[in-house]
């Protein structure tokens, strides 16, 4: 790290060969030329002592030797910088299979909207602990008036401070987190859930709009608009038939699907054919491989299935699910239906099930809160839905576990019985 300059005036003096002290006005200055950075290090030593100036000096070119070979910059990242190197490093983890891919896509995200509220451009060691305290005010005055969620903004708040924690380990910032404004406690109960999920009458409304909008689109599957038509509508069926996440069911593959006992059923008159599913751990989201039957009642697997042999000219069912292996919800295999496509779609199912969500969160994911909800109201004891759901029963307890309208009742009259028309308290101690 040699010095550029070599010649000293009177008021500069060489600190080991590689700094230099000079004096600007009364007071003495430092610089030192960083190899690694191509740029001069530069600060005031505030003192018009030339012996303390020198031994500032020394200190300061020892403090910058560490940090340079500890491979620390003296010169700060811009925030837009940071958030680079952080996801760069987080996109390690999705190749090591420690993060799922939708997982970076939501870090991604996260940061964006902390990119736009801190400035791309503010230099990372200037950041304070408080430069984030308005952050949820910010976040939730949008332009277009779009509700955002206070879950939302606190998941946005774990993710940068998950990120300032390692950029500070690194010697990027001069602070580990922000302090974020305490926000009040979030009541997950009846109303919150009600909010984000069906009714049975509305499901059964879609359930009637899914039969002719699969069945219009599988006319002509030569048509692109057609296919992508068809999939959705399936991926809506089978999403309130299995509550898969919605990266589970994006990446689910032909090869983590069977028959299970479908010639059977098919002997006994059922109307429906039985699917076993595997979710492999890497695309889920907990990173726990499970495998469970399915009921599929109106034969979207079935449907499925035809989209792909027309794609792979397959001529039979039995030879089709042994040679597919590539993506289920795919118009060739290898891409996955888009988060935008099924967005589409789902409310073009909405509007024409005549379905009016007003105020409510309804979405896709919308589909997975039914699932679970109407199991639970089914009577399905907890570790059974925790199972099929891929979730801890204690989180579905906390968040599910509200109770609908029938099951209230239900609960209100388990203690009285009919007789004769007539309802009586039964012998239940009282």
């Amino acid at each position: 790290m040699g010095m550029k300059k070599t010649a000293f005036n009177d008021d500069e003096i060489a600190i080991y060969d590689e700094a230099v002290v000079y004096k600007r006005g009364d007071y003495w200055q430092m610089r030192m030329w960083l190899q690694n950075e191509r740029k001069y290090a530069r600060f005031s030593l505030k003192t018009k002592n030339r012996s303390t100036a020198i031994d500032k000096a020394k200190k300061h070119y020892h403090d910058l030797i560490s940090e340079q070979l500890a491979g620390k910059r003296y010169f700060s990242l811009t925030t837009k910088q940071g958030v680079e190197m952080y996801i760069d490093e987080r996109a390690k983890d999705v190749e090591a299979g420690l993060i799922v891919k939708g997982r970076l896509g939501t870090i991604k995200t996260h940061l964006s909207h902390w990119l736009n509220f801190i400035d791309r451009t503010k230099k990372l060691k200037e950041l304070e602990r408080t430069d984030c305290e308005k952050y949820f005010h910010e976040r939730t005055k949008t332009k277009r008036k779009i509700s955002i969620s206070q879950t939302t903004v606190m998941n946005e708040q774990s993710t940068i401070n998950a990120m300032m924690a390692w950029l500070y380990k690194r010697g990027e910032t001069h602070i580990d987190e922000f302090f974020f404004k305490k926000l009040p406690k979030i009541d997950k109960g009846l109303e919150a859930n009600r909010r984000q999920t069906f009714t049975d009458e509305e499901v059964r409304k879609i359930y009637a709009v899914l039969e002719d909008y699969v069945s219009d689109a599988m006319q002509d599957l030569t048509n692109k608009k057609n296919v992508n038509k068809a999939l959705a509508g399936c991926y809506f069926g089978v999403a309130l038939n299995t509550g898969l996440r919605a990266g589970e069911q994006r990446q689910l593959k032909w090869d983590a699907l069977s028959d299970a006992e479908h010639s059977s059923t098919r002997r006994r008159g059922n109307d429906f054919d039985l699917f076993k599913i595997t979710v492999r751990g890497v695309t889920s989201k907990v990173r726990k491989t499970r495998t469970f039957i399915i009921k599929d009642r109106r034969k979207y697997f079935t449907k499925l299935l035809h989209i792909a042999m027309h794609r792979k000219n397959i001529k039979t069912e039995r030879s089709a699910l042994s040679e597919l292996d590539d993506l289920v919800f795919s118009c060739d295999g290898k891409t996955m239906l888009t988060k935008r496509m099924i967005s589409y779609h789902f409310y073009k199912v909405i509007e024409k099930a005549d379905i009016n969500i007003g105020m409510r969160d309804i979405v896709p994911y919308s589909t997975r809160h039914y699932f679970i909800t109407q199991r639970i109201n089914s009577g399905l004891d907890l570790l059974s839905v925790s199972e099929l759901a891929g979730t801890s029963a204690v989180q579905i307890e906390r968040t599910y576990y509200h109770t609908s309208q029938a099951r209230m009742l239900r609960n209100a009259l388990q203690e009285y019985e009919v007789k004769d028309g007539v309802l009586v308290v039964s012998n239940a101690d009282l």
